[in-house]
């Protein structure tokens, strides 16, 4: 099967980025014919068709009045996005395109060409970008729900993007573009969701489109369990920012006889150093970007990995892939994280947002080391299970055909 994966970030960037790059490995392996699309970047691999990329954009750097127009033009309908996969497609026809965060940078407007041309569409959902405009359905650092059934302008009206007041107009008008004017995702054959919270929550929000479960996987070869810990350390992996509950952990551990190493970069980094400095907590420790083999030493030697987000989380990749290394995880009881945190038998969940609770599971663990390597035998069970490659491939080429299938 000839197989069009698209992602903006084609680089190991961020979860959404790490499954395309991981889903496009295990079509690969399968025998199929797999290229990649999106935004040219230096920390791109040198793909195939990287001269139909559309141009690099970075939404963070300060722009002129100009420039922002023309950016702003660009995520509500890209021209160059719209070319560049028209020149692609004249050149290399797939039987299937599989999107999945393409929002802003590339824009919808590639959607018009996959369906002049009739070819099958799925769409993996990294995010609540088809129900939220800020895409994280969040204000203020806490879970809202205010645009729901299509209230986009409650974006605008509490300033979602950012805290900014131009850039949250920007994403109120492109969702009421796309979803009421230009009605574009309907191109799309099937929606995954890698998660059944998401799945739920969307329709909840007034999505009705066809939405079908698919969690993400990991390639089990790569993560060797470490059940015997070599330190009675915990560890925190992921993006450093305000609705990943790193306040509320290192609340939970300052006054714990345990070292807590967070693993990570984003905007949060100084706020959290300045709290750890200020308050002098000995504890916690900040060890930067890590990755590959690096990353999976340091969990591997942790006793346990933390995940505190206040946000409602998809399907996380960090959890999969510490149970693959033989680690329970404690995780935050929202979002997608319960589904795969179960009580007892992978880790422990608490109450979002709450230090004490938090802080009672954690010492908890460090008083049962016995009961956390039962646990983390568990976890490696667990993925082995329900989140192994082999299981992954069967269901998404089932989409696919599925697919291929009605839309002829």
């Amino acid at each position: 099967m000839k197989v069009l994966l698209i992602n903006k970030y084609l680089y190991p960037k961020g979860g959404d980025a790490v499954s395309t790059l991981e889903t496009g490995k295990l079509l690969y392996s399968r025998d199929n014919e797999v290229v990649l699309w999106g935004m040219d970047s230096p920390e791109n691999l040198d793909l195939p068709y990287k001269k139909y990329f559309v141009s690099y954009i970075d939404y963070n750097k300060p722009l002129g009045i100009f420039k922002k127009l023309k950016v702003s033009m660009k995520i509500l309908y890209s021209l160059e996005a719209k070319r560049k996969i028209s020149e692609l497609l004249k050149n290399w026809m797939p039987d299937i395109v599989h999107l999945n965060n393409f929002a802003h940078q590339i824009s919808p407007s590639i959607l018009d060409v996959f369906k002049k041309y009739r070819i099958p569409t799925v769409m993996t959902m990294r995010d609540y970008k088809m129900v939220c405009p800020a895409y994280s359905m969040l204000l203020n650092g806490k879970p809202c729900e205010k645009c729901k059934n299509g209230k986009y302008y409650y974006c605008f009206k509490n300033k979602c993007n950012k805290n900014c007041r131009a850039k949250s107009f920007i994403s109120m008008l492109e969702m009421y573009l796309h979803h009421k004017v230009l009605k574009i995702y309907e191109s799309i054959d099937y929606f995954i969701a890698p998660s059944k919270f998401l799945m739920n929550k969307v329709k909840e929000m007034g999505f009705n489109k066809r939405v079908v479960y698919l969690p993400n996987f990991v390639d089990l070869d790569v993560y060797k369990p470490d059940y015997n810990s070599s330190e009675d350390s915990i560890v925190y992996f992921g993006r450093l920012s305000e609705e990943k509950g790193l306040e509320t952990l290192i609340d939970a551990v300052k006054n714990l006889n345990t070292n807590l190493k967070i693993i990570g970069s984003g905007p949060y980094k100084d706020r959290l150093n300045n709290k750890v400095i200020i308050e002098k907590i000995k504890n916690v420790f900040f060890l930067g970007y890590k990755k590959g083999e690096e990353l999976r030493k340091i969990v591997g030697e942790s006793l346990i990995v933390v995940v505190p987000s206040e946000c409602y989380e998809n399907c996380p990749r960090s959890i999969l892939e510490s149970f693959a290394l033989g680690k329970p995880v404690i995780g935050s009881r929202i979002g997608g994280i319960p589904e795969l945190v179960i009580d007892g038998e992978t880790g422990y969940t608490f109450k979002a947002g709450d230090s004490k609770d938090l802080g009672g599971k954690i010492e908890y663990m460090l008083s049962n080391t016995d009961e956390v390597k039962k646990l983390g035998k568990n976890a490696r069970k667990f993925v082995e299970e329900k989140f192994n490659p082999e299981r992954h491939y069967r269901k998404l080429i089932d989409i696919y055909n599925n697919v291929i299938k009605n839309n002829r």
